[in-house]
């Protein structure tokens, strides 16, 4: 993991410290260096930090100030934080802000590289925690292939409306593009196919898409003004969907 970083502070000795132990350290990459906070506000907001490394008393804008800016202003995603400093006496701010270290000057690399590992080490946390959290949505029964003609045809399952069967045919009804597709399998065979939580048979010659019902009766289901009544063979499964529509 790489993470992107600035450094900011008005000394010009203590800036370029930042900047050589920030180059030296495999796992940082300095993407802005700034003589006062307030010009990296703007930066800030326009690009991808995941670490500061800030002086605290500086002019016009102090690192605590500009902690406080930034932890409001990202509700919770703000980038991480290392205070550096001459005075312990904020070193409890800091820590009050959640900050993830606080150098106090002068400090060595083996000080800096301690507080980039606890950066380091805390963003890991945070992208396992996130791959559990919301792990990748896997879409199966997103398509289905059909004979169509001459040719194999990929067809969403979200165009689909409703079905009609013809004896050894199954006729399509789509919405995008708004058309019809017919393709040489029987309905029995093409309701095997479709995803049984999006469509259900409600005829011997019908299939319709769940999520296109617009209206429910008691012997029928409505797709904007077309009505599909439901026959007795299917009159107990469509019963439990009606109960729960409604």
């Amino acid at each position: 993991m790489i993470l992107t970083c600035i450094a900011i502070d008005d000394e010009p000795p203590a800036l370029e410290l930042l900047r050589r132990f920030i180059q030296q350290t495999p796992f940082l990459k300095l993407v802005g260096s700034f003589s006062n906070a307030i010009e990296s506000l703007r930066f800030i907001s326009e690009n991808e930090v995941d670490l500061i490394f800030s002086d605290i008393q500086m002019p016009d804008l102090s690192g605590i100030e500009l902690a406080r800016i930034l932890s409001g202003r990202n509700m919770g995603k703000a980038p991480s934080i290392i205070f550096t400093t001459a005075f312990d006496q904020f070193a409890l701010e800091g820590y009050k802000l959640d900050v993830i270290d606080y150098l106090l000057k002068p400090f060595g690399y083996e000080d800096f590289l301690r507080g980039a590992n606890k950066a380091l080490n805390l963003s890991s946390r945070k992208a396992t925690i996130t791959t559990q959290a919301e792990p990748v949505a896997v879409k199966e029964d997103e398509y289905i292939y059909l004979k169509v003609e001459f040719q194999t045809v990929k067809i969403a399952c979200a165009d689909i409306t409703y079905v009609e069967g013809l004896k050894d045919y199954a006729k399509l009804y789509l919405i995008n593009p708004e058309r019809t597709t017919l393709s040489l399998i029987t309905l029995k065979a093409l309701e095997e196919k479709l995803p049984k939580s999006k469509f259900m048979r409600i005829h011997k010659s019908t299939i319709v898409s769940l999520d296109k019902i617009t209206a429910v009766t008691k012997n029928a289901v409505y797709i904007g003004k077309t009505m599909f009544p439901v026959s007795d063979q299917y009159k107990d499964e469509f019963a439990g969907f009606a109960e729960r529509w409604r």
